[in-house]
């Protein structure tokens, strides 16, 4: 499908990468949302964390399955903001905490990375037994973004009532994304991950002290060193570059077979080159690519309460169930 163009004209301040970016982390309040949690116990003896609110109506047959990035969780304000537009435009919502971030460790090694798509599939499976939704439509930031188009394109089973999908700022490549991130100009945000991760894994150490070593923990000094000692081993891959090659969803971008948007803006600073499909988009008739001038990651603020990437989910959305994108 041709290239979407994008409509998103911010505030000449929020033209700036950075202030895109960390402007909502600091400074956004999303009120008025009531999350409901519920506690999914999965096969191999572990547990994800959903936290769902519901529209209005208490009657709507139309879920969104919301999935946050690296280090996050269901109260991130990117979530809580677009589960409240979505409510307020007669959708449920079930905003998905990974294992390992819902503030209560998980109760394996292992925990989440950017391609546990299997979990993905888990909770859709218990979602579809639980309820009856005809219509349910994915939404992933970030990292999140990546697992929901590596679910999508995976040869899988994919239930019928899943009638679209969304990326947000989706890291496609998962190597060029971190390339794109150890430059000098992201220090803040890579220092800011490196130490919330070094934190997660010295919890970890006390649990599994035959799994993992504290000097090990503490010689980690990027996010690499990381998923060398920690995220590969722990999910089944040799090293990094093993689980970075395996996990990046661009190369299952030509298997999509329903109506998915990528929204990644052109100054993403997490984003490298690879990381924006032109090409798959070209050739797959189901795949939109939107790239916006502006809107750093996960950022794309806008005056008053709705955020672009909130209003164009939701557009988004709504066009598929009617074959109207």
């Amino acid at each position: 499908m041709p290239i979407r163009n994008a409509s998103y004209t911010p505030p000449l301040l929020f033209r700036n990468s950075h202030i895109s970016t960390i402007y909502p982390t600091i400074f956004r309040k999303v009120t008025g949302i009531h999350q409901k949690r519920e506690r999914v116990e999965l096969d191999d003896g572990d547990f994800i964390d959903l936290d769902w609110s519901y529209a209005k109506s208490q009657k709507s047959k139309k879920l969104a399955i919301i999935i946050h990035g690296l280090e996050g969780n269901a109260q991130r304000q990117y979530i809580l903001g677009l589960a409240k537009h979505l409510n307020q435009n007669d959708w449920d919502a079930a905003a998905v905490n990974l294992r390992n971030c819902s503030g209560e460790m998980n109760r394996l090694y292992r925990s989440y990375n950017a391609g546990v798509s299997d979990d993905l599939d888990k909770i859709i499976k218990h979602i579809n037994t639980a309820n009856d939704y005809p219509s349910i439509s994915i939404c992933g930031f970030s990292l999140g973004g990546n697992i929901t188009l590596k679910y999508l394109g995976e040869e899988r089973s994919i239930p019928s009532n899943i009638k679209a999908g969304v990326a947000i700022s989706a890291p496609c490549d998962l190597y060029d994304s971190l390339l794109a991130i150890n430059k000098s100009t992201n220090f803040i945000y890579k220092n800011r991950f490196i130490r919330h991760l070094k934190a997660k894994l010295l919890e970890k150490q006390v649990v599994f002290p035959d799994k993992i070593s504290i000097e090990d923990i503490r010689a980690c000094t990027t996010l690499m060193d990381i998923d060398d000692l920690y995220t590969s081993k722990a999910h089944g891959y040799t090293n990094a570059l093993d689980y970075y090659t395996k996990c990046s969803s661009r190369q299952f971008l030509k298997n999509i077979q329903i109506p998915t948007l990528i929204i990644n803006a052109q100054n993403d600073s997490f984003l490298g080159d690879q990381c924006y499909p032109i090409e798959e988009a070209n050739e797959n008739s189901n795949l939109f690519l939107e790239i916006p001038s502006y809107g750093g990651h996960v950022g794309f603020f806008l005056p008053g309460k709705i955020y672009y990437n909130e209003s164009g989910t939701l557009d988004f959305f709504e066009k598929s169930l009617t074959n109207n994108v």
